[in-house]
């Protein structure tokens, strides 16, 4: 019986030394037919930008909470996210639009389906497109955006 893997193993492929790096840890895998090792290899996915959070909360979750109104009443960027969340969080994994290890809803022990996805789980691109949704959203409510794509 061999050992099992507990953790995938990453390399990035930037020189060299961690292409010789990544032959050589596959030369020492064990070849088992009863329990083959996956080896998956794609282009770097990069994590959302920090200056795309930054632009979501000064941006259109700020505008949408001063500017839009529902059924008589206003909400915060924070109420909004949440809702944006619901709304527009891929409801699946997509290695495209999010990180690894993505979810979006969880079953809680008595059986509720609880909102556990992030925005901090989408890739660069998925972020794009979830600041598209929310501001074709804000739109539709009228708000008049200060800053368009973090452009002033």
């Amino acid at each position: 019986m061999r050992q099992r893997l507990l953790n995938p193993k990453t390399f990035l492929l930037l020189s060299f030394s961690q292409h010789d790096a990544a032959q050589a840890f596959l030369r020492n895998l064990p070849l088992d037919p009863e329990n083959p090792i996956e080896v998956v290899v794609r282009e770097r996915v990069k994590p959302r930008k920090m200056s795309q959070n930054a632009l979501m909360w000064v941006g259109p979750l700020a505008d949408i909470a001063e500017q839009a109104w529902v059924g008589g009443k206003r909400f915060t960027a924070e109420a909004w996210h949440e809702h944006f969340k619901r709304e527009y969080l891929p409801e699946q994994f997509d290695p495209e639009l999010c990180l690894d290890g993505y979810v979006k809803w969880q079953i809680t022990p008595r059986g509720d389906r609880a909102l556990v996805g992030s925005t901090t789980m989408l890739t660069v691109k998925g972020m794009a497109q979830y600041l598209t949704q929310v501001e074709a959203a804000g739109a539709e409510l009228g708000v008049e955006f200060r800053t368009q794509g973090g452009r002033p």
